[in-house]
């Protein structure tokens, strides 16, 4: 992994498993777009009152040239985000589709519609 990656925890311990997880999906993201200059991750497990299961949030913050890419998945009531992996895996699959949006607006390969 080429990109200076920035890992925070807030809420909950660190854990060598997600974090080796976030490495990864960094890793993959590099394959999508090779220019990515930094990436700031925040995986957070807030308090929430009157909950049974603990929601995550994920925060990431890409570094392009010319472009700075802002994931951030708040799980209001999402159960399927009780699990700290689905919940990387949505927050990761996002930063993809912008980053792919991204590189191909810089190709010019979007179509513009006229009117």
């Amino acid at each position: 992994m080429r990109t200076p990656l920035q890992i925070t925890f807030r809420g909950l311990q660190h854990s060598d498993a997600v974090e080796e997880r976030i490495r990864e999906k960094v890793a993959k993201l590099e394959q999508v777009h090779d220019s990515i200059t930094a990436c700031r991750v925040v995986v957070e497990a807030p308090h929430r009152h009157n909950q049974q299961g603990r929601l995550y949030d994920v925060r990431l913050d890409i570094s392009l040239p010319g472009k700075e890419i802002v994931v951030k998945l708040e799980n209001d009531d999402k159960h399927e985000h009780e699990d700290i992996y689905v919940t990387l895996r949505d927050a990761f699959e996002a930063a993809r589709r912008q980053i792919k949006e991204h590189k191909q607006r810089r190709r010019n390969q979007v179509k513009t519609h006229g009117h």
